[in-house]
Protein backbone atom coordinates (compact mmCIF):
# COMPACT_ATOMS: atom_id res chain seq x y z
CA UNK A 1 0.00 0.00 0.00
CA UNK A 2 1.15 3.50 -1.25
CA UNK A 3 1.78 6.15 1.47
CA UNK A 4 -0.54 8.31 0.24
CA UNK A 5 -3.65 5.17 -0.01
CA UNK A 6 -2.02 4.43 3.41
CA UNK A 7 -3.21 7.48 4.71
CA UNK A 8 -6.28 8.06 3.17
CA UNK A 9 -7.20 4.73 4.46
CA UNK A 10 -6.61 5.31 8.33
CA UNK A 11 -8.85 8.77 7.57
CA UNK A 12 -11.21 6.88 6.71
CA UNK A 13 -10.50 4.81 9.74
CA UNK A 14 -10.58 7.75 11.95
CA UNK A 15 -13.60 9.83 10.71
CA UNK A 16 -17.55 7.99 11.88
CA UNK A 17 -19.70 9.00 9.00
CA UNK A 18 -23.42 8.92 9.52
CA UNK A 19 -25.04 5.71 10.49
CA UNK A 20 -28.69 5.20 10.02
CA UNK A 21 -29.02 1.98 13.37
CA UNK A 22 -28.22 4.90 16.01
CA UNK A 23 -31.52 5.75 17.41
CA UNK A 24 -29.86 7.61 20.58
CA UNK A 25 -29.47 11.29 20.63
CA UNK A 26 -26.83 13.19 21.74
CA UNK A 27 -29.25 14.98 24.08
CA UNK A 28 -30.22 11.71 25.20
CA UNK A 29 -26.70 10.32 25.83
CA UNK A 30 -25.85 13.65 28.21
CA UNK A 31 -28.81 13.37 30.31
CA UNK A 32 -28.57 9.53 30.83
CA UNK A 33 -26.05 10.45 33.64
CA UNK A 34 -28.34 11.33 36.97
CA UNK A 35 -26.42 14.23 38.27
CA UNK A 36 -26.62 15.99 33.99
CA UNK A 37 -29.94 15.05 34.50
CA UNK A 38 -30.86 15.98 38.26
CA UNK A 39 -29.48 19.45 37.09
CA UNK A 40 -31.57 19.68 34.26
CA UNK A 41 -34.61 19.02 36.29
CA UNK A 42 -33.78 22.29 39.54
CA UNK A 43 -32.67 24.20 36.66
CA UNK A 44 -36.42 23.42 35.06
CA UNK A 45 -38.28 23.00 38.49
CA UNK A 46 -36.25 25.91 40.60
CA UNK A 47 -35.65 23.59 42.75
CA UNK A 48 -32.31 22.40 44.84
CA UNK A 49 -32.24 18.59 44.58
CA UNK A 50 -28.21 17.12 45.37
CA UNK A 51 -29.29 13.41 45.49
CA UNK A 52 -29.39 12.32 42.42
CA UNK A 53 -29.56 8.53 43.95
CA UNK A 54 -32.76 9.69 44.90
CA UNK A 55 -34.03 9.85 40.95
CA UNK A 56 -34.79 6.80 39.64
CA UNK A 57 -34.36 6.62 35.73
CA UNK A 58 -37.19 4.31 34.31
CA UNK A 59 -37.16 5.05 30.67
CA UNK A 60 -38.84 2.40 28.73
CA UNK A 61 -35.97 1.02 25.87
CA UNK A 62 -38.49 -0.84 24.35
CA UNK A 63 -41.14 1.29 24.05
CA UNK A 64 -41.73 2.33 20.50
CA UNK A 65 -44.29 4.33 19.10
CA UNK A 66 -44.16 4.61 15.48
CA UNK A 67 -40.55 4.00 15.00
CA UNK A 68 -39.72 6.76 17.77
CA UNK A 69 -39.10 6.53 21.54
CA UNK A 70 -39.16 9.03 24.70
CA UNK A 71 -36.02 10.09 25.43
CA UNK A 72 -35.54 10.03 29.08
CA UNK A 73 -38.48 8.79 31.74
CA UNK A 74 -37.76 9.44 35.35
CA UNK A 75 -39.56 9.09 38.84
CA UNK A 76 -37.84 12.13 41.78
CA UNK A 77 -40.52 12.39 44.83
CA UNK A 78 -43.21 10.42 43.64
CA UNK A 79 -43.49 12.39 40.49
CA UNK A 80 -42.89 10.93 36.82
CA UNK A 81 -40.97 13.01 34.44
CA UNK A 82 -40.93 12.43 30.36
CA UNK A 83 -37.93 14.49 29.13
CA UNK A 84 -38.20 14.48 25.13
CA UNK A 85 -35.68 16.23 23.03
CA UNK A 86 -37.23 17.02 19.14
CA UNK A 87 -35.25 18.98 16.51
CA UNK A 88 -38.83 19.02 14.19
CA UNK A 89 -41.93 20.51 15.39
CA UNK A 90 -44.67 17.93 16.17
CA UNK A 91 -48.06 18.53 17.27
CA UNK A 92 -48.84 15.13 17.38
CA UNK A 93 -46.57 15.22 20.91
CA UNK A 94 -49.29 15.14 23.65
CA UNK A 95 -50.58 11.77 21.76
CA UNK A 96 -47.17 10.05 22.00
CA UNK A 97 -46.82 10.96 25.33
CA UNK A 98 -50.00 9.62 25.91
CA UNK A 99 -49.38 6.34 24.17
CA UNK A 100 -45.90 6.24 26.59
CA UNK A 101 -47.07 6.94 29.76
CA UNK A 102 -49.96 4.27 29.74
CA UNK A 103 -46.95 2.08 28.90
CA UNK A 104 -45.37 3.22 32.06
CA UNK A 105 -47.99 3.11 34.04
CA UNK A 106 -48.67 -0.74 32.87
CA UNK A 107 -45.03 -1.41 34.36
CA UNK A 108 -45.25 0.59 37.85
CA UNK A 109 -48.33 -0.46 39.17
CA UNK A 110 -49.27 -4.21 40.46
CA UNK A 111 -52.26 -5.45 37.74
CA UNK A 112 -53.95 -7.86 40.25
CA UNK A 113 -54.70 -4.88 42.76
CA UNK A 114 -56.50 -2.62 39.88
CA UNK A 115 -59.04 -4.77 40.59
CA UNK A 116 -59.07 -4.70 44.46
CA UNK A 117 -61.16 -2.29 46.78
CA UNK A 118 -58.39 -0.20 47.73
CA UNK A 119 -57.04 2.66 45.30
CA UNK A 120 -53.94 2.02 43.60
CA UNK A 121 -51.84 5.53 43.82
CA UNK A 122 -49.34 6.15 40.66
CA UNK A 123 -46.60 9.18 40.18
CA UNK A 124 -48.21 12.34 38.70
CA UNK A 125 -46.88 12.86 35.14
CA UNK A 126 -45.20 15.67 34.09
CA UNK A 127 -43.96 15.94 30.37
CA UNK A 128 -41.62 18.28 29.10
CA UNK A 129 -40.07 18.71 25.39
CA UNK A 130 -36.90 20.42 24.70
CA UNK A 131 -36.55 21.89 21.44
CA UNK A 132 -33.90 22.55 19.07
CA UNK A 133 -34.73 23.00 15.87
CA UNK A 134 -34.52 25.48 12.96
CA UNK A 135 -38.07 26.89 13.04
CA UNK A 136 -38.43 29.74 15.60
CA UNK A 137 -40.77 29.18 18.12
CA UNK A 138 -41.24 30.85 21.46
CA UNK A 139 -38.90 30.08 24.46
CA UNK A 140 -42.26 28.19 26.30
CA UNK A 141 -45.13 27.14 24.92
CA UNK A 142 -47.35 24.47 25.77
CA UNK A 143 -50.29 21.60 23.85
CA UNK A 144 -52.38 19.72 24.60
CA UNK A 145 -54.06 17.00 24.03
CA UNK A 146 -57.39 18.35 23.43
CA UNK A 147 -56.27 20.35 20.49
CA UNK A 148 -56.17 17.34 18.18
CA UNK A 149 -60.22 16.29 19.07
CA UNK A 150 -62.44 16.64 16.65
CA UNK A 151 -64.90 18.29 19.15
CA UNK A 152 -63.27 21.20 21.37
CA UNK A 153 -64.67 21.29 24.81
CA UNK A 154 -63.77 23.53 27.73
CA UNK A 155 -63.80 20.73 30.10
CA UNK A 156 -62.39 17.11 28.24
CA UNK A 157 -62.24 14.21 29.37
CA UNK A 158 -59.33 13.35 28.92
CA UNK A 159 -56.35 15.38 29.19
CA UNK A 160 -52.27 15.76 28.66
CA UNK A 161 -50.42 19.11 29.04
CA UNK A 162 -46.86 19.27 27.37
CA UNK A 163 -44.55 21.78 27.98
CA UNK A 164 -42.07 22.29 25.37
CA UNK A 165 -38.95 24.75 26.05
CA UNK A 166 -36.59 26.34 23.17
CA UNK A 167 -33.27 25.24 23.82
CA UNK A 168 -31.41 26.81 20.73
CA UNK A 169 -28.47 29.26 21.86
CA UNK A 170 -30.04 32.58 23.06
CA UNK A 171 -33.67 31.17 24.09
CA UNK A 172 -34.51 31.08 27.78
CA UNK A 173 -30.97 32.32 29.19
CA UNK A 174 -31.91 31.70 32.72
CA UNK A 175 -33.08 28.08 31.81
CA UNK A 176 -29.53 27.83 30.41
CA UNK A 177 -27.67 30.11 33.25
CA UNK A 178 -28.87 27.03 35.80
CA UNK A 179 -27.92 23.87 33.58
CA UNK A 180 -24.27 24.97 32.45
CA UNK A 181 -24.94 21.50 30.63
CA UNK A 182 -28.07 22.35 28.44
CA UNK A 183 -26.19 25.89 27.46
CA UNK A 184 -22.87 23.87 26.20
CA UNK A 185 -25.28 21.68 24.30
CA UNK A 186 -27.08 24.50 22.80
CA UNK A 187 -23.55 25.80 21.88
CA UNK A 188 -22.61 22.36 20.33
CA UNK A 189 -25.52 22.30 18.40
CA UNK A 190 -25.64 25.96 17.11
CA UNK A 191 -22.39 25.21 16.11
CA UNK A 192 -22.85 21.96 14.26
CA UNK A 193 -25.92 24.02 12.21
CA UNK A 194 -23.51 26.89 11.36
CA UNK A 195 -20.67 25.01 10.23
CA UNK A 196 -23.37 22.60 7.84
CA UNK A 197 -23.91 25.81 5.92
CA UNK A 198 -20.16 26.00 4.85
CA UNK A 199 -19.31 22.44 4.31
CA UNK A 200 -19.92 18.71 4.04
CA UNK A 201 -21.81 17.21 7.14
CA UNK A 202 -19.22 15.30 8.27
CA UNK A 203 -16.85 18.09 8.38
CA UNK A 204 -19.05 20.39 9.86
CA UNK A 205 -19.69 17.65 12.91
CA UNK A 206 -15.90 16.82 13.26
CA UNK A 207 -15.58 20.66 13.09
CA UNK A 208 -18.11 21.54 15.84
CA UNK A 209 -16.55 18.69 18.59
CA UNK A 210 -13.11 19.79 17.65
CA UNK A 211 -13.94 23.82 18.59
CA UNK A 212 -16.18 22.38 21.33
CA UNK A 213 -13.23 20.67 23.05
CA UNK A 214 -10.62 23.07 22.44
CA UNK A 215 -13.21 25.81 24.32
CA UNK A 216 -13.92 23.30 26.86
CA UNK A 217 -17.72 23.18 26.02
CA UNK A 218 -19.04 19.84 26.52
CA UNK A 219 -14.90 19.22 26.48
CA UNK A 220 -15.12 15.73 28.93
CA UNK A 221 -17.96 14.49 27.72
CA UNK A 222 -17.06 15.32 23.70
CA UNK A 223 -13.34 13.30 24.49
CA UNK A 224 -15.13 10.14 25.94
CA UNK A 225 -17.67 9.33 23.51
CA UNK A 226 -16.36 11.75 20.42
CA UNK A 227 -16.83 8.89 17.90
CA UNK A 228 -20.50 8.41 19.04
CA UNK A 229 -21.39 11.89 19.17
CA UNK A 230 -20.25 12.89 15.76
CA UNK A 231 -22.02 9.47 14.39
CA UNK A 232 -25.37 10.64 16.26
CA UNK A 233 -24.90 14.15 15.06
CA UNK A 234 -24.49 13.35 12.03
CA UNK A 235 -27.82 10.84 11.68
CA UNK A 236 -29.54 13.98 13.70
CA UNK A 237 -29.11 16.76 11.18
CA UNK A 238 -29.32 13.85 8.14
CA UNK A 239 -32.50 12.76 9.98
CA UNK A 240 -34.40 16.51 10.24
CA UNK A 241 -33.34 17.30 6.60
CA UNK A 242 -35.02 14.36 5.23
CA UNK A 243 -38.38 15.16 7.20
CA UNK A 244 -37.90 18.60 5.91
CA UNK A 245 -37.68 17.46 2.81
CA UNK A 246 -40.79 14.98 3.10
CA UNK A 247 -42.82 17.85 4.80
CA UNK A 248 -41.87 20.31 1.46
CA UNK A 249 -43.44 17.33 -0.53
CA UNK A 250 -46.25 16.81 0.75
CA UNK A 251 -46.89 20.74 1.13
CA UNK A 252 -46.81 20.47 -2.77
CA UNK A 253 -48.92 17.44 -3.29
CA UNK A 254 -51.36 19.53 -1.27
CA UNK A 255 -51.52 22.37 -3.02
CA UNK A 256 -51.27 20.79 -6.20
CA UNK A 257 -54.54 18.68 -4.97
CA UNK A 258 -56.07 22.01 -3.93
CA UNK A 259 -55.48 23.59 -7.35
CA UNK A 260 -56.99 20.49 -8.71
CA UNK A 261 -59.92 20.62 -6.98
CA UNK A 262 -60.78 24.55 -7.27
CA UNK A 263 -60.59 24.01 -11.55
CA UNK A 264 -62.89 20.75 -10.77
CA UNK A 265 -65.55 22.96 -8.71
CA UNK A 266 -65.32 25.52 -11.22
CA UNK A 267 -66.29 23.40 -13.87
CA UNK A 268 -68.61 22.22 -12.01
CA UNK A 269 -70.33 25.69 -11.38
CA UNK A 270 -69.99 26.48 -14.65
CA UNK A 271 -71.96 23.04 -15.71
CA UNK A 272 -74.93 24.07 -13.41
CA UNK A 273 -75.19 27.15 -14.71
CA UNK A 274 -75.16 25.90 -18.25
CA UNK A 275 -77.80 23.08 -17.16
CA UNK A 276 -79.77 26.13 -16.13
CA UNK A 277 -80.07 27.44 -19.29
CA UNK A 278 -82.15 24.68 -20.36
CA UNK A 279 -80.15 25.15 -23.82
CA UNK A 280 -77.23 22.50 -23.59
CA UNK A 281 -77.84 18.35 -22.96
CA UNK A 282 -75.77 16.69 -20.74
CA UNK A 283 -72.98 15.43 -23.31
CA UNK A 284 -72.10 19.10 -24.83
CA UNK A 285 -71.84 20.23 -21.21
CA UNK A 286 -69.55 17.43 -20.16
CA UNK A 287 -67.54 18.27 -23.01
CA UNK A 288 -67.22 22.40 -22.86
CA UNK A 289 -66.49 22.06 -18.85
CA UNK A 290 -64.30 18.95 -19.27
CA UNK A 291 -66.25 16.98 -16.93
CA UNK A 292 -66.82 13.39 -17.45
CA UNK A 293 -70.71 12.55 -18.45
CA UNK A 294 -71.80 11.00 -15.49
CA UNK A 295 -70.61 13.77 -13.22
CA UNK A 296 -73.23 16.46 -15.55
CA UNK A 297 -75.99 13.74 -14.89
CA UNK A 298 -75.74 13.46 -11.67
CA UNK A 299 -75.87 17.11 -11.60
CA UNK A 300 -78.86 17.10 -13.59
CA UNK A 301 -80.33 14.62 -11.14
Amino acid sequence: MTGKAHEANETTKRTPVANRKFKDTVFRMLFSDKEALLSLYNAINNSHYTDSGALEIVTLENAIYMGMKNDLAFILDMNLYLYEHQSTMNPNIPLRDLFYIAAEYQKLVDKKSLYSSALQKIPNPHFIVFYNGSTPIDDCYTSRLSDAFYHATDNPSLELIVTTFNVNAGHNTELMSHCQILKEYSIYVAKVRSFAEQMPLDDAVQKAVTECIQENILADFLRKNQAEVIAMSIFEYDKVEEEKKLRKAEFDAGVEQGINLGQKQASTDTALRLLKTGKFDAKEIAELCNLPLEDVTALMK
